[in-house]
């Protein structure tokens, strides 16, 4: 079974693909697209050179791989960055998987963001182009589930019960907390990402976000909410 969980930047992705990864029956794969969309964009990212150069920028090495099932009765889960699938990417490969939606709240995503990197337009956070595939799949009639990263953190236990539920596959305690650190399977680009994630055994912990975000970014937000909006309408709870 092929899973691909569809992202923004500074969401939960990461913490649920070690959920995943502490299964027994899967495996992981971690940004696909992220050396193809450095190279066609030249966006500056942190490590750009060095993840152009370990990772495929080809689109048929890119889905010839994403597309290959990893042996029998094995899982095969995806994290997949929606800003990293740009114009003229093609998508027919979407259908040989289950389309899963990871969102979380425009205000947390910019205030995390910005801490990290320079912050241009909606397309550095996914959100418009998450929308976009999500109602690409709704459109094909083909199975998806939304999930809310805030939601997780409030039950874990329940909206991964849920998730697994939708996906058709064994719910194991096991998804509720890993060991600590680094794992082969984590980009290379984690050393600059993945602090947080790399310090945690669990889901974290729900919290409010009581910060403003700068006036600068408004436009960016109140557009990003529309789309955070609908498709939350449809999330697990």
């Amino acid at each position: 079974m092929i899973i691909f969980m569809w992202s923004g930047p500074r969401n939960l992705s990461t913490a649920l693909m070690r959920s995943f990864e502490n299964r027994n029956d899967t495996e992981v794969y971690d940004e696909p697209f992220y050396a193809y969309y450095l190279s066609k964009t030249k966006l500056n990212h942190p490590m750009k050179e060095e993840i152009i150069k370990h990772y495929p920028v080809s689109q048929n090495k890119i889905i010839n791989k994403i597309t290959s099932e990893t042996g029998k009765n094995k899982i095969f889960y995806q994290k997949h960055m929606t800003h990293h699938i740009i114009k003229n990417t093609r998508m027919g490969w979407i259908k040989k998987g289950y389309n899963c939606f990871l969102i979380r709240h425009p205000s947390k995503v910019i205030n995390s963001y910005i801490k990290k990197n320079i912050l241009k337009n909606i397309d550095d956070i996914g959100f418009k182009k998450q929308f976009e595939i999500f109602k690409d799949i709704k459109n094909q009639k083909l199975k998806y589930t939304v999930i809310n990263s805030d939601n997780i953190l409030k039950n874990p236990n329940k909206l991964i019960r849920a998730l697994c539920k939708d996906l058709n596959i064994r719910f194991t305690k096991k998804m509720l907390s890993w060991t600590s650190g680094k794992r082969d399977s984590d980009g290379i680009w984690s050393k600059v990402w993945y602090k947080n994630v790399e310090q945690s055994y669990t889901f974290a912990s729900f919290k409010e976000d009581k910060k403003n975000i700068p006036k600068k970014y408004m436009n960016i937000y109140n557009e990003a909410i529309k789309y955070y909006d609908e498709m939350n309408k449809y999330s697990i709870r």
